[in-house]
């Protein structure tokens, strides 16, 4: 913890706070840390996009990545965000509704559905891809590039670690984490 946050909850922070964050795990701290990282990434999207464009968080998601890859089906961004299938599903409803993506059935196999976006969705991509990339170059600002690629590195195993099956396919992760019946 930086010296700073030591001192600013010594200076009267809930003694209580004190206790659990020098008697938690530390693993639990740094889970902590990357949810705070995730939360602070939404906010230039919060105070600059969401309300102008109307556009909620999981279709800004699904708006960006349907921009970066053309003719993805619902499933591949499912995949490519983490986010699970009915949150993805939902989104794509949403910008459909609102005449930013085109769900068209592939013709080279009829039960994939393809997206793509619409003039509108077009447009919104053009404006809101130059926010996305100051958010991830202002992120990336302060590590050498020698760091960024450590980070990349820490990234992808992170996720394969989250992604492991077992050999029925079930989620390592999920198995693992389960609650144990102890209270």
């Amino acid at each position: 913890m930086a010296d700073t946050d030591q001192e600013s909850l010594e200076d009267g922070a809930d003694s209580g706070a004190l206790e659990a964050m020098e008697t938690s795990s530390p693993h639990a701290e740094i889970l902590h840390r990357l949810l705070k990282l995730s939360n602070r990434l939404m906010t230039p999207f919060s105070v600059n996009l969401e309300h102008q464009y109307k556009i909620s968080i999981n279709e800004f998601r699904m708006l960006m990545l349907i921009g970066r890859y053309p003719h993805s089906a619902s499933h591949e961004l499912a995949e490519r965000t983490g986010v699970n299938s009915m949150s993805v599903s939902r989104a794509v409803s949403a910008l459909e509704k609102h005449g930013r993506v085109n769900v068209e059935r592939d013709e080279t196999n009829r039960r994939r559905k393809r997206l793509t976006l619409t003039e509108e969705g077009e447009r919104l991509y053009t404006i809101m891809r130059p926010q996305t990339e100051r958010v991830a170059d202002y992120l990336l600002s302060d590590l050498k590039p020698h760091e960024v690629a450590m980070f990349d590195h820490i990234l992808s195993t992170l996720i394969t670690t989250l992604e492991a099956t077992d050999a029925q396919g079930q989620s390592l992760f999920l198995e693992r984490t389960r609650p144990t019946d102890e209270a």
